[in-house]
């Protein structure tokens, strides 16, 4: 008799967790299923793999499995459900319910279908629970309450019941009216339940709990008080360690480095990722999902201990960041259960080639990575590969293409609140359409970039693509009408002037305007006879730097070079236009690129993104379901 129901093939799940092994496994089905039992009761990760070998054996023996070892069975299927199969864990669990209730194993059953709430879909499809379903919890957590004054449920089981409602209510602060007063009332409700639990530290499954509501407890504190969150999520790492389940603590220790980053330890949040992914414990592996988010995160810590040099000219941090990031796709490319980790590690590597001019490298892995993000919907991801994509197409003298990826980049842009995103790429795209030899078609496209910077109220950054546009209409329509554009340019910058002289009064001589232009470099003659090149401008925002770029020659025969695919017409700081090898990457990227909005940011204050960062502050954008079921390790 086999031990799976029909219904259960029919979801598409695979068997049980095949990937974990222990050594000196039995043959004889008793054996095996006395491992698989011991394994549950441990909460061990390779308790999926061991009910599937149990099952089969009993099934040549002519026996079956009991409802209960059914059950256990179900939940451990549904705990490995990830990625594409992260749907099918719901339908699991709720049959798992059903079957620990025919056991007589009523603590199970209510603890199943609060895991079945948590793993089904949010409010329009998306992954996690909404409002109903955390009130269905609530409804859960009372009857747990209720069957342990008389009995019928033990310690452990009543605490991981209502651990995953505050999970659940966690989940939701990003929702309420006030969320930082309801992370407080739920930070209230994880005290109260750490003193239910603190009694009955002795039995090593309650440790687990205790060790998961030090977890919460760090994640939703970290936004207001991260020294406080540092100390929770260490005391949560410690408790799993002592209750001898070291396997759940990957979560703990990226949201452990991630808050130590936020803190500017960098070093110390890379000394931790380090130790994470030399763990030799065979018992059981790291998984390949884990292992390749590690190594993103530790290649983003990395990455941020050696920022200052990144514009300094001083030691790079490749020697290590990039073998960490190829280390993440190899290992994203193992595992199925979230393509995020992979589409995003490609992306940074190919960005961290595109920075050291590797550009023809850099543009198949950023072609790769884009086709995931495609898959994922990511509109911050998608923009920034599209955006990279095209500065590499713009430095290797392909501009036709370059116009492109940055024109299909602005169009989703222009779809988020701050519209200067979407401007300074028109901008671009119009900037790579003259770099290709078609005046007209940049000249209305940096008209194009003007209206978005109106509409964003940056008169500045209107001039600058308005002068642009002038010296491509010189080119397609002749001098008078170049002098119209010109003089539409001055009366911008008129405006400009006039709103940045109105708002000085509250600022420092050091602070520049919202919205002004600031030149970070002095105008100075090229290397070519009669061409004087504009300072690169930022462009500063409340909460970034979006540059407009504006460093094309004012010669107009030096310009219509620049059109032929001699160089970009917009590299900020660089010498892109006088003839610069484009395949050399010697320009450099567009320093505009630094200031999209990060990929998967998170999408709340209460929110963790897939570095395991709380409160992100880039784009919000939507995001893909987890790689796990969450309350469920």
């Amino acid at each position: 008799m086999s031990s799976r129901s029909p219904d259960e093939f029919r979801l598409g799940v695979r068997p049980y967790d095949q990937g974990f092994r222990g050594g000196d496994e039995p043959e004889d089905p008793h054996e095996l299923l006395h491992r698989a039992r011991r394994l549950t009761a441990e909460g061990h990760p390779g308790a999926g793999g061991a009910w599937e070998r149990a099952a089969t054996a009993l099934r040549r023996a002519g026996g079956a499995l009991t409802p209960g070892d059914h059950a256990d069975a179900l939940d451990a299927t549904a705990l490995d459900c990830r990625g594409a199969a992260l749907p099918a864990a719901g339908p699991l669990f709720f049959r798992a319910a059903d079957l620990h209730e025919q056991a007589g194993r009523r603590g199970k059953a209510l603890i199943s279908r609060a895991r079945a709430l948590v793993a089904g879909p949010g409010p329009g499809g998306g992954p996690g629970p909404g409002a109903t379903a955390c009130a269905r919890l609530a409804e859960l957590r009372e009857r747990a309450t209720a069957l342990h004054a008389v009995g019928q449920a033990d310690t452990a089981e009543t605490a991981t019941v209502r651990l995953l409602h505050a999970r659940a209510r966690a989940d939701l602060l990003d929702t309420a009216p006030d969320p930082v007063a309801e992370a407080g009332a739920v930070r209230e409700e994880l005290d109260r339940l750490l003193a239910f639990a603190a009694p009955h530290r002795a039995d090593p499954a309650v440790l687990g709990v205790l060790a998961d509501t030090l977890a919460v407890l760090g994640r939703i504190t970290a936004p207001d008080d991260p020294a406080a969150a540092l100390s929770r999520l260490r005391a949560s790492i410690d408790e799993h360690r002592a209750a001898g389940r070291p396997w759940p603590a990957t979560e703990q220790q990226l949201l452990l480095s991630a808050v130590l980053r936020t803190t500017g330890a960098y070093e110390e949040a890379a000394t931790l990722l380090r130790a994470a992914l030399a763990s030799e414990v065979p018992d059981p592996p790291l998984r390949a999902g884990d292992r390749a988010r590690l190594c993103l995160a530790l290649a983003r810590s990395v990455a941020g201990a050696g920022e200052p040099w990144r514009t300094t000219g001083g030691p790079e941090v490749a020697d290590e960041e990039m073998p960490l990031l190829a280390e993440s796709v190899h290992h994203s490319g193992e595992a199925s259960d979230d393509v995020r980790v992979g589409a995003l590690a490609r992306l940074r590597l190919g960005v961290a080639y595109a920075e050291r001019g590797r550009c023809r490298e850099a543009s198949t892995l950023l072609e790769r990575a884009l086709a995931g993000f495609s898959e994922e919907g990511d509109t911050a991801a998608r923009v920034r590969a599209r955006a990279w994509l095209g500065d590499c197409a713009l430095r290797l003298g392909e501009s036709g293409r370059a116009s492109r990826e940055y024109a299909l980049a602005a169009v989703e842009a222009l779809a988020w609140d701050d519209r200067r995103h979407g401007a300074a790429l028109s901008h671009r795209t119009a900037d790579a359409l003259g770099a290709a030899g078609m005046p007209e078609k940049a000249a209305r496209a940096y008209e194009r970039a003007a209206d978005l910077w109106r509409a964003a109220g940056d008169h500045n950054a209107a001039a600058r693509s308005l002068r642009a546009r002038s010296r491509q209409v010189r080119i397609a329509w002749g001098d008078v009408a170049a002098e119209v554009v010109l003089a539409e340019a001055a009366r911008e910058a008129a405006r400009g002037r006039r709103e940045s002289a109105g708002s000085t009064g509250s600022r420092t001589a050091h602070d520049p305007p919202v919205g002004t232009a600031v030149p970070v470099e002095h105008a100075r003659p090229t290397s070519v006879a009669g061409e004087t090149r504009r300072p690169a401008h930022e462009v500063h925002s409340g909460d970034g730097t979006v540059v407009a770029c504006d460093g094309a020659p004012t010669d107009v025969a030096a310009q219509a070079g620049s059109e032929s695919g001699t160089g970009s017409g917009c590299e900020a700081g660089s010498e892109t236009d006088s003839g610069v090898d484009q395949g050399s990457g010697a320009g450099g990227p567009w320093p505009g690129l630094r200031e999209l909005p990060e990929p998967f940011g998170s999408r709340g204050r209460y929110q963790v993104n897939v570095y395991g960062e709380v409160g992100g502050t880039g784009q919000r954008a939507a995001t893909a379901a987890g790689t796990r079921v969450q309350g469920c390790e």
